[in-house]
């Protein structure tokens, strides 16, 4: 899939891209029976709410590991996924910085506080903000089912500073309270990004964005495939994070069957 000019230019506006329907019912089905078996995995790569429901999943991308799933490997190398992430990242040579399935178990799914991926990939030793992300909605999500919030253009703000959220089990690095007023106060209106299970959503490391708690019946599932450009690749410090949300496989990935999910089954 090649992304149109006028795309390339939205995405350089607003940071991020939205695809309906991206991934058809079956391949939907596919990834959610996978979900449903990792999420009985019990490893360091699975994070679980205080309540004992899944928070997210690590590392699925990869053919070995615990959490190791051929359908979502097969996903993250589609033409589908990879060839847009390799045009807005302007490099063939791209690799997968880490896959993070996130959970929002019906009522009690929690929240992500505003944050930008990049303050966590900084301090990862990343040298420049060359990273993107790659989200594929797992189910129905509504802003009702805790879907995301985009701040279109917050990208252009560049690194802000940042806080430890310690509200949760998965510890991440968020946007302290007045500074985010202010942010909110002078920017466009967040944007709710919503659809139908198969809608994919690709956004600049640098981009501000959140979630709500899951108030729905249902759980709601998100996938999320975290590139880099091969020549960004971190500069470790003397005790990195483990290679499930840092990878060290950076070698480039090459683009595979598009019908590569529903194969893998």
């Amino acid at each position: 899939m090649e992304l149109t000019q006028a795309q390339r230019a939205q995405f350089d506006r607003d940071g991020y891209l939205i695809f309906p329907d991206l991934f058809s019912s079956a391949e939907v089905a596919v990834l959610r029976q996978e979900v449903a078996r990792l999420a009985e995995i019990h490893s360091e790569e699975v994070f679980r709410e205080h309540t004992g429901g899944v928070k997210s999943l690590f590392r699925v991308h990869e053919t070995d590991g615990a959490t190791r799933s051929a359908p979502f490997c097969a996903m993250v190398r589609t033409p589908r996924v990879l060839r847009p992430v390799q045009q807005v990242l302007g490099t063939d040579e791209v690799y997968v910085y880490h896959t993070k399935i996130n959970a929002k178990p019906a009522i009690e799914g929690t929240h992500w506080a505003w944050h930008q991926d990049y303050n966590s990939w900084s301090k990862d030793g990343c040298p420049r903000p060359d990273m993107a992300t790659f989200n594929v909605m797992l189910n129905d999500t509504s802003e009702f089912s805790g879907g995301l919030y985009i701040l279109p253009g917050s990208h252009k703000l560049g690194l802000l500073e940042s806080v430890q959220d310690q509200s949760t089990s998965y510890k991440s690095w968020s946007i302290p309270k007045q500074k985010m007023v202010e942010v909110l106060r002078n920017s466009p209106p967040p944007v709710p990004v919503t659809g139908r299970a198969g809608t994919g959503v690709l956004f600049h490391c640098n981009v501000l964005h959140a979630s709500g708690h899951n108030l729905s019946g249902e759980d709601r599932w998100h996938i999320y495939v975290s590139c880099n450009a091969v020549a960004n690749k971190p500069v470790l410090g003397p005790n990195p994070r483990p290679d499930w949300v840092v990878s060290r496989n950076w070698h480039a990935l090459k683009l595979e069957d598009d019908a590569g999910v529903t194969k893998a089954a």
